[in-house]
């Protein structure tokens, strides 16, 4: 056995899991601002508060500290889907959706901008998941819609791109946060921005999607 698989089969102390969590806040921010591309072990060290031999103990490389940072990334977006009831009430099940997706946009923006930053570098870190685990999903949940859709309870429309609409509405208010505030102005441009965008995308949404009568 190589020093290697020795370190990695031996059990890890809390104060290593500590250290590790606060290497992977450091790095969140780090990452969100510059990329992954742009950004440096030793600016992750410098956030993280310890040398670089020191990080480097922890995580071999910057790929070994993004890839759980990504791992959880996708497990936190995907959350709020995978809680869409096929048993529910279609409307309230997708105005809740809209809403997580909003809470998110507000309480993880750095987890938003990583995510997003992700995708415009051509998804390597995500490649494998977004066509397996994502894929799979978003069929499931599309299938649950397309079946409200036939029963007459939303208007019928393309239930792929509707999740996409919400995806894109709701992660612009994380993504292009600066933007939105700097148009919106001091006022409208605090904390009540996220209701504010709630009561907007659920009249688009829920208005566009109430069955015809």
């Amino acid at each position: 056995m190589t020093t290697d698989e020795a370190e990695a089969t031996r059990p890890v102390t809390r104060i290593q899991r500590e250290k590790q969590e606060v290497i992977l806040e450091a790095a969140l921010d780090v990452f969100s601002k510059f990329g992954f591309r742009g950004s440096t072990i030793d600016q992750i060290a410098e956030a993280a508060g310890m040398s670089k031999p020191n990080l480097l103990y922890y995580f071999k490389s910057k790929e070994d500290i993004h890839a759980p940072l990504l791992a959880r990334i996708l497990d936190t977006w995907l959350e709020p889907l995978r809680e869409m009831d096929p048993a529910g009430d279609p409307l309230p099940e997708i105005q809740s959706y809209i809403r997580r997706k909003l809470e998110m946009s507000r309480d993880f923006p750095r987890e938003s901008r990583l995510f997003a930053n992700e995708m415009l570098r051509g998804a390597p870190g995500f490649y494998d998941i977004l066509h397996t685990d994502l894929k799979n999903l978003v069929d499931e949940k599309a299938k649950i819609i397309k079946g409200w859709m036939a029963q007459g309870k939303l208007a019928k429309t393309d239930p792929y791109h509707l999740i996409f609409s919400i995806w894109a509405t709701t992660q612009h208010y994380a993504d292009f946060d600066i933007q939105v505030r700097a148009v919106l102005g001091r006022e409208r441009g605090a904390e009540g921005r996220f209701e504010d965008a709630a009561r907007f995308l659920d009249q688009l949404f829920l208005h566009g999607l109430s069955p015809k009568k």
